[in-house]
């Protein structure tokens, strides 16, 4: 056999502390047909800074669809089904780089998604700028070893071959074909080439992860031997490998056949399905009432001819509604006939490779008036690759190299939810059959109506009231995932474990918008002092940021009077601004220069938050610049007076050093010790800071400027005026 060796690869990806799918790293690799080995490099790597600590990364693979993590042990909704992810850490102590393989031998062929992240974030809100983090990088490579010329067994033709010595396995594979119930493998003439009994173990299917269903058959001491399998996957290449246990020198002779039994379904003919589609896309159109006759007096003969098939194939229009959005839909209405004779099956196509970042919601709903039998029951199974014939004998949903998820409704329970978190990328079907109490025999002319409702939906129920759905991209591939917030948890953020209450949730928002109240004071002060300007910049701050920390709320105590990002950008703009003008204020400039830089300040205040709303030096560059011209101001002004400026020690004592103070606590609180959890009181702390250091730092008006007198500008009371007009006379 000719071996061929490829390689693929991606570029690496900076790693995120974990607190939801989104800050896992997402690597999708294809797998090509025909591959007996596969082979990850897994290269790990950090920063050389003292900032870098050690750090676990963890790896998950999985095969058809994105793993399914739960790294933060939370609860997942109602009916999801959840099966562990196959996992492993890469750990960076010491050194600064690892490298990790990983080998899988005979892999599935398709789509295979690895995803790393590093541990819980630790909550801490930081400041862009301020803090430099470490940077943690991952790559995954992947090699394939495959085969160019594997043979193919054909069905019902016995394929005698040789396994040369035990380092050289014997590949080949067969198709299964469609409608195929069961499948056995023979082998026979099985003998050494010194004419003994020969020692082979024979591997049916692939590996996949996180779980491998990949049965094995070992033969020793016996001239033949089998294996009979349930439900192989249909139309599909299952590959068989045969490894020798003998001596390293002998060869195997062996002769294989795999037979199947193929279940003949019956359903409606195509002309009823394609009568039923322009019925009930078209509705009613001439001539549709008779050409309906026919099908109706069909139906009776086709549903006779399906009691003697072994299943009953119901037809599904799948209908794309929008990225990873499908609803399917059943021709012959929602309500599905089911009878103990064979199961009904409806087929889910799921195969179009980008309907596995989602999630696949399968609702049961059974029509109590339509069981006879009080104590009957339909038992229902979700399966991939190959759907569940055998519901009377076994209620497990297994398949052969699959495990399918097990429904049942009743007249005690008559309504059930399956939800399969990122499905794999397969055709999906669903088998319902009727199962009576005391046996297949009480119940044969029975019949029940279950109600179907199936479809792909990004996000189970949106995220709920508490999350917010995220569509994820990697390269072309997308997935969506939930984002959860007011301390709710969870794949659909369904977790109420850290729940902030709803009274918890009031005090925030009314924490972090009157807190904003306490710049009246400064804006007070600025009026009096003849500070309009200032008081126009603290009032539009006032404004926006209230209704900005009113719309940013997480849970439901939220008010958006404008578009969010509009209110952000507006409270941002506002609170670096008010602390330019403060600064300029300080300096005492001539009127004409002070009301220019105000100008020009505010401008390319503007542009820089347009680049970058959250960069520390949007707000450090112009609070810098504006103490730069202060000091200078000052220095000018204590050289031209000859003494210190400013010249009261009172205005020291009680205005500047307790604005400072006020001002660097501020700053403190606002760059240390905000985190997730204290956000909503020591942003409010960081308000109230803030508005009072203004109220102490603005200087006092100018002293040819008298104070507001509104007894002499609004009166109400009569005024004896005096004529000060100089008289003119004339002399004649």
């Amino acid at each position: 056999s000719l071996y061929v060796s490829e390689y693929f690869s991606q570029s690496a990806q900076k790693l995120s502390f974990y607190s939801w799918y989104g800050n896992a790293k997402l690597f999708h690799f294809h797998v090509p047909e025909d591959t007996v080995l596969l082979r990850w490099l897994l290269q790990a790597s950090r920063g050389k800074g003292p900032e870098c600590t050690p750090m676990e990364i963890t790896v998950h693979f999985r095969h058809g669809a994105p793993p399914v993590i739960n790294p933060l042990g939370t609860r997942f909704p109602a009916n999801a089904t959840v099966r562990p992810s196959y996992s492993i850490s890469i750990s960076l102590s010491r050194a600064v780089q690892n490298t990790t393989f990983v080998n899988v031998t005979t892999p599935a062929a398709g789509d295979w998604f690895i995803a790393a992240h590093l541990p819980e974030a630790a909550g801490r809100i930081e400041v862009k700028g301020f803090s430099t983090p470490c940077p943690y990088m991952f790559q995954a490579d992947m090699f394939v070893l495959r085969l160019t010329d594997m043979p193919v067994l054909e069905p019902g033709v016995p394929m005698p071959r040789t396994v040369l010595s035990p380092a050289k396995p014997l590949h080949v594979k067969v198709l299964v074909p469609k409608h195929a119930a069961g499948m056995r493998f023979q082998l026979s003439s099985c003998v050494t080439s010194e004419q003994r009994a020969c020692a082979v173990r024979v591997l049916l299917g692939s590996i996949t992860l996180p779980q491998s269903f990949q049965r094995s058959l070992t033969c020793t001491g016996s001239i033949n031997c089998s294996l009979a399998l349930d439900s192989p996957p249909w139309e599909k290449w299952l590959q068989i490998t045969v490894e020798s246990l003998g001596t390293a020198n002998a060869s195997v002779l062996l002769e294989m056949l795999a037979s199947f039994t193929v279940c003949r379904p019956g359903s409606t003919s195509s002309f009823l399905n394609f009568i039923s589609l322009n019925q009930s896309q078209a509705g009613a159109r001439p001539g549709a009432a008779g050409s309906s006759a026919p099908a109706a007096g069909g139906a009776p003969r086709n549903a006779s001819g399906q009691r003697s098939s072994c299943l009953q194939s119901q037809p599904v229009v799948r209908e794309d509604l929008d990225v990873v959005s499908v609803r399917y839909r059943l021709l012959n209405g929602p309500s599905v006939p089911v009878s103990p004779l064979s199961p009904t099956l409806l087929l889910l196509n799921l195969n179009t490779g980008v309907d596995s970042g989602g999630s696949l919601v399968v609702t049961l709903l059974l029509n109590k008036t339509s069981v006879s039998l009080a104590n009957a029951t339909v038992a229902a199974c979700v399966s991939a690759a190959s759907p569940v014939l055998s519901l009377n004998a076994t209620r497990n949903c297994s398949t052969a190299f699959s495990q399918g998820y097990p429904l049942s409704v009743s007249t005690s329970s008559a309504e059930a939810m399956l939800i399969v978190l990122y499905p794999q990328t397969d055709d999906w079907f669903l088998s319902l059959q009727l199962l009576c109490p005391k046996g297949q025999g009480e119940c044969t002319s029975a019949e029940a109506k279950v109600t179907v409702f199936a479809y792909l939906t990004p996000c189970f129920n949106d995220c709920g009231p508490y999350g917010q759905c995220s569509l994820l991209r990697r390269h072309g591939y997308l997935y969506a995932a939930c984002s959860c917030k007011a301390g709710w948890g969870g794949w659909s953020c369904t977790d109420d474990t850290k729940a902030q209450s709803v009274g918890t949730q009031n005090l925030a928002t009314l924490l972090l918008t009157l807190s904003n109240l306490m710049l009246l004071p400064s804006i007070a002060v600025a009026v009096y002092r003849f500070y309009l300007v200032e008081a126009s910049v603290y009032t539009y701050t006032m404004f926006f940021s209230t209704f900005y920390h009113a719309c940013d709320q997480p849970g439901v105590a939220v008010m958006c009077i404008m578009d969010y990002d509009t209110l952000q950008y507006c409270d941002f703009l506002g609170s670096v601004v008010s602390i330019w003008v403060t600064i300029l204020c300080m300096a005492r400039l001539k009127k004409i220069l002070k009301y220019v830089l105000f100008v020009l300040g505010t401008l390319l205040i503007a542009m820089s938050l347009q680049l970058d709303r959250r960069g520390v030096w949007n707000m450090m560059g112009p609070c810098l610049f504006a103490l730069v011209i202060m000091v200078t101001a000052w220095v000018h002004h204590g050289a031209k007076r000859r003494h210190c400026y400013p010249s009261s020690w009172k205005r020291w004592v009680f205005y500047l050093l307790p604005g400072i103070t006020l001002a660097f606590i501020a700053i403190s609180v606002y760059a240390f010790m905000e985190t997730n959890e204290n956000y909503y009181y020591t942003h409010s702390i960081w308000h109230v800071l803030v508005a009072c250091s203004v109220a102490f730092l603005l200087p006092p008006r100018d002293k040819h400027k008298k104070p507001w007198a509104w007894s002499q500008k609004l009166t109400c009371r009569y005024q004896i005026c005096q004529n000060d007009r100089e008289e003119l006379y004339a002399v004649t």
